[in-house]
């Protein structure tokens, strides 16, 4: 006799997952020169980020890209703390709310700092970041991750400028060697280091100059690099009128001898004592305009995560026949 029904067994049903990669190219242009006036910029009351589309973002066809922000711990030296910071109560929020959700906290409740090495049993160390600029992807590119191995970010490291002229110190910062190694210690996911080169990094990490989240889809630059490494060492022959005063961004003036490095934006790291006077002198408005004008582009494949469940219907010979 024939039955209607068949029960499923545990060999009948299996699941599959299949990653789709889809690559996502940034050109700087988007972020600074393509549109006049910066129409794709959309800056908001609170100023507290900037939000960065591939068209003006007034228009029914523009697309969100990414945010860019700027912040640093309280034990930064560029906090308020130490000496008067414009916005220095944003600033350290900002660090606070990214660091609580990609960091975590410490056994005894409070915010870690970042580390470019993943070491947080340390409270101190030189890997540690505390002035950082953010970049926020939106999911329209990152979709459910990114890549391993696939970020990297071109920027300027040095000469800060509005778009015009020559601008000094090409660097690309990449998740080198992240698809067979990254860090699962955060509470976002998986993440990896930023290095200017393929080589391992040193102990202290020290050529370490951001991380990257691959879930989160959030990329942390340090300050450091705008001034340590590749900082430009003629910036003592181009500096402003404020040079030696904490904060200050003032007027620039230029010195003889000073090299041709562009137009420089009003506080930018070009003229200015550097990039800690400029992060504690300018707003985080003015932070993500010098930072959009040093940005070459950005490149990653995002990743898409198809499930499949799969029923094998296995029919007999007397099955089913009527």
């Amino acid at each position: 006799m024939a039955t209607t029904y068949k029960t499923f067994l545990g060999n009948d049903v299996t699941t599959t997952r299949t990653l789709l990669h889809e690559a996502i190219p940034i050109t700087g242009t988007i972020a600074s020169g393509t549109y006049k006036a910066d129409g794709n910029i959309k800056n908001y009351n609170h100023g507290m980020f900037q939000s960065v589309y591939d068209y003006p973002y007034l228009s029914s066809s523009a697309n969100h890209i990414f945010d860019i922000a700027v912040g640093y711990s309280t034990g930064s030296h560029l906090s308020g703390n130490h000496h008067p910071s414009v916005g220095n109560a944003k600033k350290i929020n900002i660090y606070n709310q990214m660091a609580q959700v990609l960091v975590g906290h410490d056994t005894n409740g409070k915010i870690r700092a970042f580390d470019g090495l993943g070491k947080f049993s340390e409270t101190h160390g030189k890997s540690k970041i505390h002035e950082c600029f953010f970049i926020n992807f939106s999911r329209l590119l990152s979709k459910d991750e990114i890549k391993k191995g696939s970020f990297a970010m071109k920027l300027y490291a040095a000469s800060g400028t509005s778009g015009q002229g020559p601008r000094n110190m090409r660097r690309t910062l990449a998740d080198h060697g992240a698809a067979s190694s990254y860090k699962v210690n955060s509470p976002a996911g998986e993440y990896a280091p930023l290095y200017t080169a393929s080589s391992t990094p040193s102990a202290v990490g020290k050529s370490v100059f951001g991380l990257v989240y691959y879930q989160a889809g959030i990329a942390v630059i340090t300050a450091s690099f705008f001034r340590g490494e590749f900082s430009d060492d003629r910036q003592t022959n181009r500096h402003s009128t404020t040079d030696g005063k904490p904060g200050g961004v003032g007027v620039s003036s230029s010195v003889a001898g000073g090299s041709n490095r562009g137009t420089p934006v009003n506080g930018a790291w070009g003229r200015s004592p550097g990039i800690n006077s400029f992060l504690t002198g300018s707003s985080i408005t003015g932070a993500c305009d010098a930072f959009r004008n040093r940005l070459i582009n950005i490149s990653f494949n995002n990743t898409t995560e198809l499930n499949s469940t799969i029923y094998f219907c296995r029919a007999n010979h007397n099955d089913f026949n009527y």
